[in-house]
C-alpha cells in the first residue's frame, strides 16, 4: 500500500510560479516511477510529467520548457517546479505513483488556479 499526498497548489497570476509537493509513505520501495496528471472540468485527466527510478523524465509537449518535475529519493517526495503559468494550466493536479507490480496509486489532488 502506497498513500501519496499532495501539496502547493494556490491562487496565482499569470506569469508566476508555484511548486508542487507529493510525499509518499508505505510501500515506498515498491514505486517504479511517479507522475504528475491534471484534469480541468469537462476535460479528460492528462499526464503532466514523470519520473522513472532511472532518472528519465517525460513532459507533456504544452508544459515543457516551463514545468520541471524532480524526486527526493531519500523524502520519498516528488515535486513539480511550475513557471511561466497560464490561465490553461488550471486545473486539479494529482500525483500518481506506479508500482513494480503494475499498481496505480492516486493523491486527493491539489487545485492550481492561474488568473489573467
Amino acid at each position: 500500500q502506497v498513500q501519496l499526498v499532495e501539496s502547493g497548489g494556490g491562487f496565482v497570476q499569470a506569469g508566476g510560479a508555484l511548486r508542487l509537493s507529493c510525499a509518499a509513505s508505505g510501500r515506498v520501495f515498491m514505486i517504479g516511477a511517479m507522475g504528475w496528471y491534471r484534469q480541468a472540468p469537462g476535460k479528460q485527466r492528462e499526464l503532466v510529467a514523470r519520473i522513472t527510478n532511472t532518472g528519465n523524465t517525460n513532459y507533456a509537449d504544452s508544459v515543457k520548457g516551463r514545468f520541471t518535475i524532480s524526486r527526493n529519493s531519500t523524502k520519498s517526495t516528488v515535486y513539480l517546479q511550475m513557471n511561466s503559468l497560464k490561465p490553461e494550466d488550471t486545473a486539479v493536479y494529482y500525483c500518481n505513483a506506479l508500482s513494480i507490480t503494475i499498481a496505480d496509486y492516486w493523491g486527493k489532488g491539489t487545485l492550481v488556479t492561474v488568473s489573467s
